[in-house]
This record gives structure tokens, sequence and C-alpha cells, in this order.
């Protein structure tokens, strides 16, 4: 049974239910039961066309599910709407799906959660890592827009802002290895920046492309992480090193400025530097300025500090960091670094060791405790 498959059939089966006047919840119910039934049959009774089977089976246990005394005999002529066994059209509706789950009810936090758990496949642990915030909170928040939008026809699709951010998630989540979903942010996101003539649109696509230039040199033949500053950048990606550039500076010439487009000048900066030691720090502190006028993020302001920390010491970057809310994800792991540059090793090391027990994934976890221990070996001679 080929689940990859099934995975990405699911966000076409789900849209042509809300097309046919299914609630998003109950029909999100309903392809979730014909995903079950299809792992059931299909390994004796695989189908010829995948999509039309499961299409046929989630309509039947919408149907089924939805019936009641009050609308029993209108549903019940819907019956004679049901699609027909065989080939169903082959359009990718899974960008469309996004607009729908970012419909005007819903606030754009609650779009995005809704959007991730039920199109992007993600965890709501995984979700609730990304917003910073407990995995309890996230639950109730997609429980919340599910109760919102059940009944709701979606005839109104929601925002491109709200969708760009639910496409950026997507595309972190796959970046980070826990979820191959990196490249298919990166199509849905080409498929908007064809259909929409919009800076932002185009910031994120550049941005994704400089990110995934580097994503072949990011870990060790051993799995383990490489830093940015280690990484072999011969291995980079150079085509879409280039082609991120120039969609870049085609959207930053239009005077619109946006976050995606800052932390795509930020990536560029980056990618153009032939080596760590040539990269061009002052200017990546001047687009975090830049970022965080934008978007006001304690994310951004920390990685600032590891910014200023480069281009004016790290006590400089110490002095940042300080105005950074310490709960912070990764804020420890910052710290220690900067100590480290700054030659308190011993702070260094108790810190490294203090973030892998805070660390998010193994392979970070992993790369912690091995700075930790590099520097307490380092000290021990």
């Amino acid at each position: 049974m080929d689940e990859a498959l099934l995975r990405s059939l699911t966000p076409g089966v789900l849209t042509v239910l809300v097309r046919r006047g299914a609630d998003f919840a109950a029909a999100e119910d309903a392809v979730q039961d014909a995903l079950v039934e299809a792992l059931r049959v299909w390994p004796a009774d695989p189908p010829r066309d995948a999509k039309g089977w499961l299409v046929t089976v989630a309509w039947r246990k919408f149907l089924d599910a939805t019936r009641s005394d009050l609308a029993r005999r209108r549903r019940e002529d819907r019956v004679e709407e049901e699609p027909a066994p065989g080939p169903s059209s082959s359009s990718d509706d899974t960008l469309q799906l996004y607009f729908l789950c970012a419909h005007p009810s819903l606030t754009p936090a609650s779009a995005v959660a809704l959007t991730l758990r039920a199109v992007g496949g993600l965890t709501t642990r995984q979700i609730a890592e990304a917003y910073l915030v407990p995995e309890a909170t996230m639950a109730q928040r997609i429980s919340r827009a599910k109760r919102t939008v059940s009944g709701v026809r979606f005839d109104r699709p929601g925002d491109v802002a709200t969708v760009l951010r639910v496409l950026y998630l997507v595309f972190n989540e796959g970046y980070s290895g826990d979820v191959d979903l990196a490249a298919e942010a990166i199509r849905l996101t080409r498929q908007l920046a064809a259909a929409i003539d919009h800076p932002e649109v185009a910031g994120l696509l550049a941005l994704m492309l400089l990110h995934h230039a580097r994503r072949a040199a990011r870990t060790a033949s051993d799995g383990s992480l490489v830093p940015l500053a280690e990484q072999d950048r011969g291995r980079w990606d150079t085509a879409s090193i280039a082609e991120g550039v120039v969609i870049l500076q085609t959207a930053l010439a239009r005077d619109r400025l946006g976050e995606f487009q800052a932390q795509a000048a930020i990536a560029a900066l980056h990618a153009d530097a032939p080596t760590a030691g040539e990269t061009d720090w002052v200017q990546i502190v001047e687009w975090y300025d830049e970022l965080a006028r934008l978007t006001d993020s304690p994310v951004v302001r920390l990685n600032r500090a590891v910014a200023v920390g480069e281009a004016d010491g790290p006590r400089a970057g110490l002095a940042a960091l300080a105005a950074v809310d310490s709960s912070l994800p990764r804020h420890t792991a910052v710290a220690a670094y900067l100590h480290e540059r700054d030659g308190d090793l011993a702070t260094a090391a108790r810190l490294y060791a203090e973030a892998a027990r805070l660390a998010p994934n193994l392979a970070e976890r992993d790369h912690l405790t091995r700075q930790a221990a590099r520097l307490n070996a380092g000290r021990g001679r």
C-alpha cells in the first residue's frame, strides 16, 4: 500500500466534497474514513483510478454520516449526483484548498493551524512547535476552527497573506527534515506566483529557493547537522540560488517591502558570500532591523542577536540577546554560541548541554550535545 499516494490525493478529494456542498469538518471525516477503507481494500483489489475511487467512497461516507431527520430527503436526493467510477480530473486542487481553508470566518492564526492539520498533514505537536505554544493549546485552537467552519459554505476564499503564512510553515516543517514537505511547498508557491502578481508571493518563492538550495549541505553523511558556517558551499544548488536572487530583485524593485522579501534578502546575502568569513553581516543586521519593524517577532530578534554578534562582536550580540525573552526556543543555544565566541568556554559548554535538553528534534539535540562535549574535552586537556 502506497501511503504517500494516499496523502497526495487527499487534498483533491477533500476539495471535491467541499465543492459538492459538504461542510469542511464532515468532509474531512469522510475522507479519513475513505482512506481507512482504502488501506483495507486496495492491497487485494487496487483500483484503476485511485482518486475516483476515493471520491466515490468519501462521498458515500459523507452522505451516510450526515443524514438526519430534518435533512434526510434533501441529502438522499444528492445520491443521484454521486460521482461515477472512472477517470476523474487530474487538475491539482491543493492550492485552491489552501485558500478555502483560509476562510474569512476564521482568524489568520486559526486558518493557518487548520490548513496545516487538514491539508498539510502535520501533527498537532508539529504545528504547536511552529507556533511556540503548548500542544494542548493548539489542539483546542484546531478544534475551535473546525467548529467555526462546520456548516459554512466555502464560497469566500481567504486572503493571500494567510495562505503565504501556511505555505511558509509547511516549507519550514519539510526543511526541518521531520516531514518531506519542502518541495511540495515550493511547487504550490510557484503555482501561486504564476497566478498572482504580488511582491510578497515572489518574496516567499525566492526565500524558499534560497533556503532549499543549501539543503544538500545541511547534514553530514551520518545525518548530523552541519552549521551554515561549516557547510560545503560547493554542494549548494547554484541554479536555485540564481533563480531566487533574480525573483527577489524583481520583487524589491517594486518598492513594496514585506517580511518574506526581507527574509529572502538575508538568505541572499548568505548565499552570495564565497566563504562564511566573507558574509556581509552589517547588511544582514540592517535587514533584520527592517524585518523587526515589519513583524515585531521574537524569533527575528533572536536571529538578529546572532547577526549583531557577528557584525559587532559577541558581547554586542549578548547585549542584544538580553532583550529577547529567555523562554524562547533556541535562546539558550544562541547564548551558548555567543559565550563561546566571547571565550567563556565553561559557560558555553553548560549552555550547550542545557540547550540540548530543550532541543525540538533529535538531530539538533545531537548537534548541541556534541558542541558541549567538544568544549568540555578542550577544557580538560
